[in-house]
């Protein structure tokens, strides 16, 4: 062979090993095993009453030609609380050496899952067993997110990654504005961002191993009138789209959808309307030509510190004995951390970002993001192959932007009596938040 045959030789095979990946796949039944509290509605009062399908936590690894990995895992949960985050993300360093950076935790934010650990406790005063109840599923919950990620690393072989978009039409925004101020209510008019983003993953011989797909909007069409457990239109979803490609795993990531509803709302029957609808805009892009994915896996990672708008302990005293049941819980609770010198002024807020290539990037915001930060990421950066998810890593109580923020309203002001911070973010949270954002982009992107 000539010196420049084999000179082009080397140079295909190094093409292809740059652009060859690994992948793998976890999953583990997460329902609880007895009658628990559901979260996201305060006015339930009693357990969960069974199960309308089961509740998952699954992974996708994924591996370059480098040996740089990535392990993404969804929850059909509420949220994970950072005590949770944090200790999964530790576990998993020690024991299969994937630094924080090269984890995302990403929840569904079904209104008819569990409580987790203490995000929302504001909602219910439990008794002492419904509190032990809690306490055991979440520690049973942090064994089985290590295990799902031990799981998919292990399962980890050659695969093909392609990406694609469509769209779905049933989120609404939901901030509907009045006489007395903004409302939760349907805004056809207000911002959103239907964008469904599929990832799909493909043996060598063409077999699809994993389907990832996203939507911005909140898994409400159950309402608090409903006890069974359930991943609402999102598990609903991953079911017809796990139906309609056998031996495939779903994964449903939840985008920025702290503002928007599904519409309609409040019926068993819409719940599973919604989740074929999301599964048929999956199915529509996995019909059509897809964009392959090739090279690098990039991840940045970091903490930004988030200030409150100012309170103090007179605030909070003036309201302990407030006839609402949960201002009067949510004052003694701040009181409480008055009392023990620990007032909240300041929250450690998650903001990562993730290259596969230069065809997809995630960005993966903690809490409850509105769609602003979607739609400005994406006029910022490009929306082709753009996925902005929220509800990521920590989830500690809504992410307004500046816009929402001055509005006012229950994404901005009332939703923090729930989640138990002090009151709304200061007015730069959103230019705090998008300074991390540029600073991660620029790590991955070199």
């Amino acid at each position: 062979m000539s010196r420049i045959l084999l000179a082009g030789f080397l140079l295909t095979l190094e093409a292809l090993a740059a652009t060859g990946f690994k992948a793998g796949v976890g999953r583990i039944v997460i329902t609880p095993r007895k009658p628990i509290y559901l979260s996201g509605y305060a006015n339930r009062n009693r357990p969960s009453e069974g199960a309308v399908h089961d509740l998952w936590a699954k992974a996708l690894a994924i591996e370059d030609s480098r040996g740089s990995r990535l392990v993404l895992v969804t929850t059909d949960l509420i949220g994970l609380p950072r005590h949770i985050s944090e200790t999964v993300a530790a576990r998993v360093q020690k024991q299969y050496g994937l630094d924080r950076a090269r984890l995302v935790l990403n929840s569904s934010h079904t209104h008819t899952g569990p409580l987790v650990g203490q995000n929302l406790s504001i909602l219910f005063d439990l008794g002492p067993e419904d509190a032990a109840r809690v306490q055991e599923y979440s520690l049973d919950l942090t064994g089985k997110l290590v295990a799902v990620v031990g799981a998919a690393l292990a399962d980890l072989s050659p695969a093909e990654l392609s990406y694609g978009h469509g769209q779905a039409p049933f989120a609404m925004n939901r901030r509907e504005p009045g006489p007395n101020g903004v409302r939760i209510g349907v805004n056809p008019s207000g911002p959103s961002d239907k964008d469904v983003p599929v990832l799909r993953v493909t043996a060598p011989g063409g077999a699809i191993r994993a389907i990832l797909f996203g939507y911005g909007c909140h898994n409400t069409t159950l309402t608090g009138e409903f006890y069974k457990i359930s991943g609402d239109y999102a598990g609903f979803a991953q079911i017809e789209v796990e139906k309609a490609q056998p031996g495939a795993t779903a994964l449903f990531m939840m985008l920025c959808g702290g503002d928007q509803n599904p519409n309609p709302r409040s019926r068993l029957d819409l719940a599973e309307a919604h989740g074929a609808t999301l599964a048929a805009a999956v199915s529509r892009v996995l019909s059509q030509p897809m964009k392959r994915i090739e090279g690098p896996v990039r991840t940045a990672f970091r903490i930004v510190e988030l200030g409150f708008a100012p309170h103090t302990r007179e605030k909070f005293e003036a309201r302990v004995n407030d006839g609402n049941v949960f201002v009067a819980r949510h004052a003694k609770a701040m009181l409480k951390a008055y009392d023990e010198g620990r007032p909240m002024r300041r929250y450690p807020y998650p903001v990562q970002a993730v290259a596969l290539g230069k065809q997809v990037t995630l960005v993966a915001l903690g809490g409850e993001v509105v769609v602003d930060y979607a739609l400005r990421v994406k006029k910022r950066y490009g929306s082709e192959g753009m996925i902005v998810a929220g509800y990521s890593n920590d989830v500690m109580a809504y992410v307004p932007s500046l816009r929402v923020l001055k509005e006012g309203g229950y994404e901005a002001v009332d939703s923090t009596t729930y989640y138990g911070v002090p009151g709304p973010w200061a007015e730069d949270v959103e230019e705090k938040i998008f300074t991390a954002i540029g600073q991660v982009m620029e790590r991955v992107k070199r």
